[in-house]
């Protein structure tokens, strides 16, 4: 892996694209026994947990359902403050186990104000997936219970992250050259 260039920008090899497989593994087998014969419901949040849900999910072994739905929060490389809902959630949780997946948890805002949407429909629980954490962005409290790797608070790109766009399709994770 050597550097990219993306827009304006130069980034670096961070994650390859081995680590990133292996760390779903695990935590699709831990996903496979906590949630053995419960038939837990995936909610995946677009765009950028896309990559990660689908990897994910080839690998869960239990029954389960997987939906999707779109919020925002990012222009460019600067997250906007403001999680705009896209695309709504169609399928009832009262009672469901679920499982919302995210491709990185920053600040934790989007989380924050998406989470009590999924409360009020009254699931019989509620965890979180993640592939990446940026503890040092992170300025709401969110727990995330599944845990591909913790970063440092740099900007990403790869694997279903993007910068303006561009680079989600890259089956590693690159960290921008500042």
């Amino acid at each position: 892996m050597s550097t990219i260039h993306v827009h304006d920008k130069v980034f670096e090899p961070y994650l390859t694209t081995e680590a990133i497989s292996d760390r779903i593994q695990r935590i699709a087998e831990q996903i496979n026994q906590d949630y053995e014969g419960m038939r837990p419901l995936f909610i995946a949040i677009l765009n950028g947990s896309f990559m990660f849900a689908s990897d994910l999910f080839k690998v869960i072994s239990i029954e389960a359902e997987i939906c999707f739905i779109k919020l925002a929060s990012y222009k460019g490389t600067k997250s906007s403050g403001h999680v705009i809902t896209a695309i709504g959630l169609d399928i009832d949780l009262i009672g469901r186990h679920v499982i919302v997946l995210e491709d990185i948890v920053d600040t934790g805002k989007t989380l924050n104000e998406f989470l009590p949407q999924l409360e009020h429909q009254q699931p019989a629980s509620m965890r979180i997936a993640a592939l990446l954490h940026k503890p040092e962005a992170t300025v709401y409290p969110i727990t995330v219970n599944y845990l591909g790797f913790s970063v440092p608070n740099k900007f990403l790109l790869g694997y279903g992250l993007d910068y303006d766009g561009l680079g989600r399709n890259l089956p590693s994770i690159y960290k921008l050259i500042e």
